[in-house]
């Protein structure tokens, strides 16, 4: 893939969008509409079928009967997997496609998007695939006169719902390894980028998908996630999102069935750089990439730059410089390094935050400002902020755009302190050369993942979640799949 900006703008230019839902198999219209709009220029994309409480009943009735009566449940593991790769293999066939409407729809590099969110994706669904076949029970040894059997059920019909930063990598952390389990699901996308989506269920129905077994439905989260969580046929809700709206689908579980809810939340992740780190340039810039990267809007983004007072502007300097220098522009130019906000509605609670912080008495180093105002778009200058306190809502709240702020530190038992006084517990970043201070300051964190000497990088075989309000749950791995399988013991007497 060697595309040029004007190949890409002709490329968008001609793309058509499936604007319907799609349940049982069969696109449904729905009884009413809403307008996807790009944030890259502001120019509207698509009509979508906007979702209500009885359309997604439609989907969660489909997806009820393909699981108490259809043949995915039934079929052997490894053709439930190989029906997977098969997905795998159309969603690299159509790769372009989904990467430009990813970019379009949310406003991400297409770059980005064919290179890292489609990747990603490919990967997920293969790595399911090839594992469905593979998973065994238990036999417990028992007293001689009982045989006891452990085995992995799946759970039913899932309820998954994902947000617009990374909707395909994100949807597809749910959807594969639930149906790799042999669950049905009920996908419902962030309103902002719901197109994507829903070409990848048409994939997942040309890759022979039998009716009923994925359905997608576009609609917003007070009404069509509403139904979704409330209702009495979903078994299993995975949810990732903020950790305003995870309250809520605890609240719906408990209204109704009390059905299980995985949530994979917000972040405000720490990045701690000690003075011997192996290389203070390459900290930097990772620290500066880790940020900036996907335009900030990513819950495991080191929002929050801890670093020693001995070296603390010498670091932030290199970041202010990096930001600097960054080129933020169109999506669809492959020389852009930052593309534009999810809308002007995000781009306004950012600068939110701006004005919060410079009211805080923070230093602002570089950027808070919108750029590219005559596009019609939603950017915004990379951000840097210093002299921030450790109290104020810049270093405690997520912010989810492209702004930093850096805290220092004298010790590290202080530094440890800072990187634990948030509600969150999503990610971490170390840089240290000694692998004493590696383990055990990485054991101190309160983190579901701890990067050091790096940040952002794994593959996956690792688990993925948070700790505090950072949800539950783990997306990636074979751990993923104990979301969606009951253990069941079956006891017999010989």
């Amino acid at each position: 893939m060697d595309l040029t900006h004007d190949d890409w703008k002709r490329r968008a230019a001609t793309l058509r969008f499936h604007g319907s839902h799609l349940i049982d198999g069969r696109s449904h219209e729905g009884n009413g509409t809403f307008t996807v709009v790009s944030p890259r220029d502001g120019r509207a994309l698509a009509d979508v079928a906007d979702a209500g409480a009885t359309e997604v009943d439609l989907a969660v009735a489909a997806a009820r009967r393909a699981f108490d009566e259809g043949p995915w449940p039934r079929l052997a593991p490894a053709e439930r997997g190989r029906t997977l790769l098969r997905l795998a293999d159309l969603i690299e066939q159509r790769r372009t496609d989904l990467a430009l409407t990813v970019s379009l729809e949310m406003g991400k590099l297409v770059t980005d998007a064919y290179h890292i969110e489609l990747r990603a994706l490919i990967a997920t669904f293969r790595w399911y695939g090839e594992l469905a076949g593979k998973l065994t029970d238990e036999s417990p040894h028992t007293a001689p006169e009982a045989l006891a059997l452990v085995t992995r059920e799946p759970t039913g019909v899932v309820g998954a719902i994902v947000p617009w930063n990374f909707p395909l990598t994100l949807a597809g952390w749910k959807v594969a390894p639930a149906l790799a389990a042999g669950c049905t699901v009920v996908l419902k996308p962030s309103e902002k980028s719901p197109l994507s989506a829903l070409l990848l269920a048409r994939l997942a129905t040309e890759a022979g998908l039998p009716p009923g077994v994925l359905n997608v439905v576009a609609g917003d989260g007070p009404v069509a996630g509403r139904a979704l969580g409330l209702h009495p046929g979903v078994d299993v809700l995975a949810f990732t999102g903020s950790t305003a709206v995870g309250r809520h689908y605890l609240r719906y579980a408990a209204d109704s069935n009390l059905k299980r809810v995985w949530l994979e939340l917000g972040g405000k992740s720490p990045n701690i750089i000690l003075p011997d780190a192996p290389d203070l340039e390459q900290a930097a810039a990772t620290a500066a990439w880790g940020v900036f990267f996907n335009q900030g809007e990513m819950c495991t983004a080191p929002s929050r730059l801890l670093v020693h007072s001995s070296i603390a502007e010498r670091v932030t300097e290199a970041v202010v410089e990096r930001a600097r220098a960054l080129r933020v522009g169109d999506p669809l130019d492959p020389a852009s390094e930052m593309g534009a906000l999810a809308g002007h509605d995000h781009l306004d609670r950012v600068l939110g935050h701006v004005r919060a912080a410079v009211d805080d008495g923070a230093r602002l180093r570089t950027g808070g400002q919108p750029l590219q105002t005559g596009t019609g778009g939603a950017y915004l200058r990379p951000t840097v902020f210093d002299r921030v306190a450790p109290d104020t809502a810049l270093a405690r709240e997520e912010v989810f755009g492209p702004v930093l702020s850096v805290l220092t530190f004298d010790d590290l038992d202080e530094a440890v302190a800072l990187a634990n006084a948030t509600d969150y517990g999503l990610a971490a970043g170390l840089w240290t050369s000694d692998l004493s201070t590696a383990h055990r300051v990485s054991r101190a964190l309160r983190a579901g993942t701890v990067w050091v000497n790096c940040y952002e990088e794994g593959d996956l075989t690792v688990p993925f979640g948070g700790m505090k309000q950072s949800g539950n749950g783990r997306d990636k791995s074979a751990h993923a799949l104990e979301k969606y399988t009951e253990l069941k013991t079956t006891w017999i007497r010989l």
